[in-house]
């Protein structure tokens, strides 16, 4: 691949991960596999609900917020680590999964309002740990400057930053970040779902399947094909990828300029560029982790850590890794706060 195609598509590297990482959508589907149902249903004012999956106790609530177009099973291999000592939810955004879409912009205010809510009406209190992967990271930090006083700390995998497209582009040329060409494949898969033509064998929308499913459960099968083929998931994603460098930034920028000494870990994965090629990808890397270090200092006690063996999808390469860091940020937390759990 060229390096100006490399340039093009670090859009899905840098800020985003796939529909194939898990979605499901009503109506519930017959069978004994709990990812082709809803976990919680969070009845909202306007009449919309949220899908909750949560699991485990404890005296912290650990939220999951997935990167673009990631539902909640896009955590399934990171959740049975932390259940042991940790209440843990993860979550469908509005538009995915098993929740109900959400009116326009899609932009980070409207995503951190529904968790507020969705949390709120569940009765799942805090204090929490914030983690969120890719794109959502952006939304768990605008969800913190909702909630400053429910937080115990943050952990960011591999996140995007505010105006992350502007940033790519004065070092590695226009274009750099641009969201365009995940866009344009939204675009056309919107298209075809509206016109029934979803899913289809046609070389051409080979992009709109969710993805390999093979080795999942008959009625998760049935479930992940009926999301990718209807057209609300992905005007969803549009709408997502039309806020990301604009209002979604825009807001996480006028928010907390610092964290103070909350507890953050930011996690940077080492093989997220592991196929562009040299110079380009050294530069790319360096950039990478300058951008996560500028995020870390943002908090006195913030630090950023490479991780190894891990691509931009280190829940499903590393969930071992951000684990750990869940694990220092809640010792740290306690440690710092009147905050103390129960014996």
């Amino acid at each position: 691949m060229s390096p100006r195609a490399h340039l093009a598509s670090l859009a899905v590297w840098l800020g985003l991960s796939w529909p194939a990482l898990g979605a499901t959508q009503r109506p519930t589907l017959p069978g004994d596999d709990p990812t082709a149902r809803p976990g919680l249903l969070a009845p909202l004012a306007d009449g919309r609900h949220i899908n909750l999956r949560c699991a485990g106790s404890g005296a912290t609530t650990v939220v999951l917020e997935g990167g673009f177009a990631a539902t909640s099973l896009a955590w399934t291999k990171l959740v049975p680590l932390v259940t042991p000592r940790h209440r843990v939810c993860a979550y469908d955004r509005a538009g995915y999964g098993f929740s109900d879409g959400g009116p326009l912009p899609r932009d980070a205010d409207a995503v951190a309002q529904d968790l507020d809510e969705a949390l709120h009406v569940a009765g799942i209190t805090g204090p929490y740990i914030l983690v969120g992967h890719s794109a959502g990271a952006l939304y768990v930090r605008r969800f913190a400057d909702l909630k400053p006083h429910d937080i115990l700390g943050m952990v960011l995998v591999d996140p995007s930053i505010p105006f992350q497209d502007r940033r790519l582009s004065a070092v590695l040329g226009p274009g750099s970040g641009s969201l365009a060409v995940a866009r344009d494949r939204a675009l056309q898969c919107q298209m075809a779902a509206t016109q029934g033509r979803l899913p289809s064998t046609e070389p051409g929308l080979s992009s709109c399947s969710a993805g390999d499913i093979s080795k999942l459960s008959p009625e998760a099968q049935v479930a992940r094909t009926m999301e990718a083929s209807r057209a609300l998931t992905w005007s969803t994603q549009v709408a997502e990828l039309d806020a990301l460098w604009g209002a979604s930034s825009e807001e996480v920028a006028d928010g907390a300029k610092s964290y103070g000494d909350l507890p953050l870990v930011v996690l940077s994965a080492t093989g997220a560029f592991a196929h562009a090629p040299e110079p380009m990808r050294a530069q790319i890397e360096s950039l990478w982790l300058g951008l996560h270090r500028e995020l870390a200092a943002l908090s006195s006690r913030g630090v950023q850590r490479s991780v190894e063996n891990s691509s931009h999808l280190m829940m499903l390469d590393r969930p071992d890794a951000i684990a750990a860091a869940i694990e220092d940020v809640a010792r740290v937390g306690i440690a710092k706060s009147k905050f103390r759990p129960a014996a």
